[in-house]
């Protein structure tokens, strides 16, 4: 089979993009070589991978499924070429680390602190984003890899437990459910709820808590957290957040808790990087540190094993 990297870079950025016109641009090439590699890696693989609609050129069944695997194979030629340039000169290692949102803010600072320590010969680069954008890079091998917290299902992805991660729903300071020692999650039905964009592993949370409960209250969507904890100080709604998130707000009295008797949820961090390719020392070295006594001292955890 000959297929080549400009077929797969074409058909790949079509299917992104949506049409020819766009994957074109770009690639900064002309649309009929996109259309000619596309026709030509239809011939090679023996299956039609694109059809046209009403908005363009879209994948079908098979080429959605072909899709993921060119991704994959363009990911592990990129990270082969980084991996051999690394080896060839070694000044050049690199670490490149997803975290989302939570952990980007509170988590992360303290583990790059002891890890660059013990690896200062590595240069870390760090990109921040919601769930759903932090594990799209994962599996793309745009990161090496990813703190996190519930691993997702069905995608190529291992993830080891680093440290509980507990969740705690605050309100403001003068809210007269955070003077009771417990509340019944019924009295929050009218409360509004400040949530996180779709895709954020804490909005998910937040979801899948309310209809665990048979709750529908108003929801108020917010895009950070650092939004969530100032419309909640001021009395805007209330929230379920990370402790992690909200540890000094609750400490300088800034935000206040409410304690539901049905309990709240409790979900662990991750350390998670791809299950596709060989694993670079580098990947091999962060991921045995975040699950180090060394990591959990600086996180201020016990000790936690398991996967």
């Amino acid at each position: 089979m000959a297929v080549t990297v400009t077929q797969l870079v074409a058909f790949l950025r079509t299917v992104q993009r949506g049409s020819v016109t766009a994957a074109a641009a770009e690639l900064v090439v002309t649309q009929p070589s996109v259309s000619a590699a596309i026709n030509a890696l239809e011939r090679e693989v023996g299956v039609p991978l694109m059809q046209r609609d009403v908005r363009g050129l879209r994948p079908t069944p098979a080429g959605q499924v072909y899709a993921a695997y060119a991704n994959d194979v363009l990911g592990l030629l990129k990270q082969g070429a980084r991996a051999a340039h690394e080896a060839h000169d070694r000044a050049l290692r690199t670490l490149r680390i997803g975290a989302v949102t939570t952990a980007g803010e509170h988590l992360v600072a303290p583990l790059l602190r002891v890890f660059h320590e013990a690896h200062p010969e590595l240069e870390i680069m760090l990109h921040v984003g919601n769930r759903e954008d932090v594990f799209d890079r994962l599996v793309a091998h745009d990161i090496d890899v990813a703190i996190t917290g519930r691993l997702p299902d069905g995608l190529p992805i291992h993830g080891e437990r680093i440290a509980p991660n507990e969740f705690v729903l605050i309100t403001s300071p003068g809210d007269p459910l955070a003077k009771r020692s417990v509340v019944s999650v019924a009295e929050l039905a009218d409360r509004a709820w400040l949530v996180r964009e779709p895709g954020s592993g804490t909005r998910a949370v937040s979801e899948e808590y309310l209809a665990s409960h048979e709750l529908q209250p108003r929801l108020l969507t917010l895009g950070s957290n650092g939004a969530i904890k100032q419309a909640v100080a001021f009395g805007l709604g209330i929230a379920l957040q990370s402790r992690f998130a909200v540890q000094l707000e609750l400490g300088v009295g800034m935000l206040s808790l409410i304690r539901p008797r049905e309990g709240l949820p409790l979900r662990h961090w991750h350390v998670a990087y791809s299950a596709i390719g060989p694993m670079r020392d580098e990947v091999s070295a962060f991921v045995q540190f975040a699950q180090s006594r060394a990591a959990q001292r600086a996180l201020g955890n016990p000790v936690v094993t398991g996967s």
